[in-house]
């Protein structure tokens, strides 16, 4: 995982959710698998075992992760998918503009901000 990718997931696991500690102690034991395609930043994560597994009710982190652009305008959003609730699957930038993004938003001050 890179340092981007590693930043992101970060951010978002810090919001106070069940399940949050248990998917940020995965961090170190997490590395990505594959790309969802050519020039794409969402990627397929996988959990080296033994990690301590979380127990969300549902495969989405609820966390509402909005990527905003240099305008302050909503561009997207960051989702973080988890393999049955226990570990972390996937990083999404689901995004909303008509070029897709050629990379992760940066976190400032405490937000997702794009560079388009």
């Amino acid at each position: 995982m890179n340092s981007d990718e590693r930043t992101v997931l970060e951010h978002i696991l810090s919001a106070d959710f069940a399940g949050a500690s248990q998917l940020r102690s995965q961090l170190d034991r997490t590395e990505v698998i594959a790309t969802w395609g050519t020039g794409s930043v969402s990627v397929d994560l996988q959990v080296r075992e033994p990690c301590e597994h979380a127990a969300l009710s549902q495969a989405l982190v609820p966390v509402d992760a909005h990527v905003l652009g240099p305008s302050g305008a909503y561009v997207g959003e960051i989702l973080v998918w988890t393999e049955r609730g226990a570990t972390l699957a996937a990083l999404e930038f689901a995004w909303v503009t008509d070029e897709p993004p050629t990379s992760l938003p940066a976190v400032t001050d405490g937000r997702l901000a794009w560079q388009s």
